[in-house]
């Protein structure tokens, strides 16, 4: 009746404080054909896969028009592939300043398998994109049992097939006894379809959007009201908890076993 293992999101969640490196890719493809869409416009989305994402931006209606005024039609779904064909090798490109690991994070992870978890992960990158972030997160210490990607299943969030693969690679059974950690409400989402746990990000993530240095300089006042309103995003996307740093989580993970343990005594009683 305990967790028994931990499911991870990557950027912004374990790495790229502020989910950083991919809104950048998607501002600058648009920008390159002429659309310039803004930084809320680019972030709404994330925790998708990344093509379902460029289809959502496209799809806003003020992004929508700009298309429409640039090439006389309403974008298509091959428009949607060839933005994600230049996606792709762009975001290749400057995956290596999005792979930093966040503060706290490899102790945390370490502290989780000494008490006997499982760490898996799942991330809106294909493999062939990842294959660029995992080697310096190993280096920094940071390395998850398993690693699922975009194109590992048929569908990304907020189906919850990436969770799934991720505890059959995991030999985790059932969806109860697995929390997952993510910055997005898409992810969140994802959590709550697959009938696990689910602990969302505000600081580090998408939601905030500020690197370390940005997000530290702000007074606690303007903080704790940013925070705020992200934090009244993830639990209306279901979030049973939501803490600032996945680095925080060890607090949750006891309160949530306590929680557990009371359940499944009371159950014996009755």
């Amino acid at each position: 009746m305990k967790i028994k293992a931990v499911l991870f999101d990557w950027a912004g969640t374990t790495v790229d404080y502020g989910s950083r490196s991919p809104v950048k890719v998607f501002i600058e493809v648009f920008h390159r054909l002429g659309i310039e869409i803004t930084e809320a416009e680019a972030r709404g989305p994330m925790g998708q896969a990344k093509r379902e994402h460029i289809a959502s931006v496209m799809s806003l209606p003020r992004v929508n028009r700009l298309w429409q005024d640039k090439f006389g039609k309403a974008p298509t779904s091959t428009d949607v592939d060839q933005l994600y064909a230049d996606f792709l090798p762009l975001q290749l490109s400057v995956l290596s300043e999005g792979s930093d690991v966040i503060p706290g994070v490899v102790n945390m992870v370490n502290e989780l398998r000494r008490r006997g978890l499982k760490i898996g992960s799942s991330t809106g990158y294909t493999r062939a994109l990842m294959e660029a972030v995992i080697p310096p997160a190993r280096k920094q210490g940071y390395e998850p049992d398993v690693i699922m990607c975009s194109d590992d299943v048929s569908a990304g969030r907020p189906m919850p097939w990436l969770n799934f693969r991720a505890c059959e690679a995991l030999g985790i059974y059932p969806p109860s006894g697995v929390l997952v950690v993510d910055d997005t409400p898409i992810g969140i989402q994802a959590a709550r379809n697959a009938g696990m746990w689910a602990v969302g990000v505000s600081m580090t993530g998408n939601g905030l959007g500020l690197s370390q240095n940005e997000a530290e300089s702000l007074s606690e006042e303007e903080l704790s009201k940013r925070l705020g309103t992200i934090e009244q995003e993830f639990f209306a996307s279901g979030a049973h908890f939501v803490i600032r740093s996945a680095a925080d989580l060890i607090p949750v993970l006891e309160q949530l076993n306590d929680q557990l343990s009371r359940e499944a005594a009371e159950f014996t009683i009755r």
